[in-house]
């Protein structure tokens, strides 16, 4: 079936497929017609679900801890300052490994207010133990949507999918909407976490962890998210073959094959990425684009190949970490290090707040690096 969606439908969408059994959430911008249009379905009964309209983002991500330790497939969303305010929550459902899927509708965070897209809120969860996937399409926002259910359920760790505000959440464009048979296949019935409550035998666990315990409960959630790269691809392989489509990976590559720099790129923003990336190949410089779907598992293996192949890294940043740079291109710096992988990587930190990103300045940057390798 395809329809004309919104990136937010389509998010309503994939959690009407993935028959969500409890979602909670309260009301922000841009996130809002996600939750709108899940009540939509639920008061029609297209979804059996319980929808819990809450006070507050940090009783939205209580409530839905509440339900995973319950055994239900769970689900919420939110943006920027709702999600500062669910945060100790955010940690609460890492450390108790539940699966749960959260819908992350970027957006700047205040002050000054904004209601435009800015990955800071996105990347401030990325210590938290969160598996973390952004999409640039509302097909992209279904897609990884349902994928997340799955790899919320494989890893026992929660999920967020993250994609811009306005430039996907509110832009229409044609979806293709799977069967759900399809999705039900691809599924199956929902996992258990290991804390989840027995009613049979209900038992009380005691919260607290002594300091020889405490590291390990961390490097537990460390080594489940190294190690979870080959299971995404895994995933999203079977979910392709399902719904008949191509799987990208951690990374979609764009014209990378034979370029001598590669625009590494998130979200929407790959799309001016490609632009530049085109003007200059008209212009004699061959020129790729790395767009990055995954920021954890980080796409380590990928960048690597692609930087030593390339020999040259531009990153397109749409969040600060401020005080040092952009954080897209320090986690690259970081891990080519690691692999010994020794190329040039200059980055671009643009379209904060929604600002349109300069093309000329990230054309600029691209052909400097270009220039220095002679």
């Amino acid at each position: 079936m395809r329809l004309v969606l919104t990136g937010n439908h389509a998010a309503a969408y994939a959690v009407k497929l993935a028959r969500v059994n409890v979602v909670a959430a309260y009301p922000i911008t841009p996130q809002t017609s996600v939750i709108e249009k899940i009540s939509e379905f639920v008061e029609k009964g297209e979804l059996n679900a319980r929808l819990i309209r809450v006070e507050s983002e940090h009783s939205a991500m209580a409530a839905v801890i509440g339900a995973a330790f319950a055994g239900a497939r769970a689900y919420t969303a939110t943006s920027a300052q709702g999600l500062l305010y669910m945060y100790e929550m955010v940690w609460w459902a890492a450390g108790a490994r539940l699966p749960i899927v959260m819908g992350l509708v970027t957006r700047g965070i205040a002050p000054p207010w904004s209601i435009w897209t800015d990955h800071a809120d996105f990347m401030s969860i990325r210590d938290s133990g969160w598996a973390m996937l952004f999409a640039a399409s509302a097909q992209e926002v279904l897609d990884l949507t349902i994928i997340a259910f799955k790899l919320a359920e494989e890893l026992m760790l929660p999920v967020a999918v993250g994609w811009d505000a306005f430039i996907v959440s509110h832009t229409a464009e044609p979806v293709h909407v799977p069967e759900q048979d399809a999705v039900d296949r691809f599924l199956g019935e929902p996992k258990r976490a290991p804390a989840a409550v027995d009613f049979d035998d209900p038992k009380s666990i005691g919260a607290l962890a002594f300091p020889k315990d405490y590291p390990l409960f961390r490097e537990n959630i460390h080594e489940t998210l190294r190690g979870a790269s080959p299971k995404l691809r895994r995933l999203e392989e079977e979910y392709s073959k399902v719904v008949g489509r191509k799987s990208l990976g951690l990374i979609e590559e764009i014209m990378c094959d034979d370029a001598e720099v590669v625009i590494v790129a998130m979200g929407a923003a790959a799309g001016e990425a490609v632009e530049v990336a085109r003007a200059l190949r008209r212009e004699g410089v061959r020129v790729g684009v790395a767009r990055v779907r995954s920021v954890r598992p980080f796409p380590e293996e990928d960048l690597a190949r692609i930087a030593e192949k390339a020999g040259a890294l531009v990153v397109l940043d749409r969040s600060y970490s401020l005080g040092i740079g952009g954080v897209i291109a320090l986690e690259t710096r970081a891990v080519l290090h690691r692999r010994g992988v020794t190329v040039p990587v200059k980055e671009v930190v643009a379209g904060l707040g929604g600002q349109e990103i300069p093309l000329e300045v990230l054309r600029r940057t691209v052909l400097n690096v270009a220039r220095e390798r002679g």
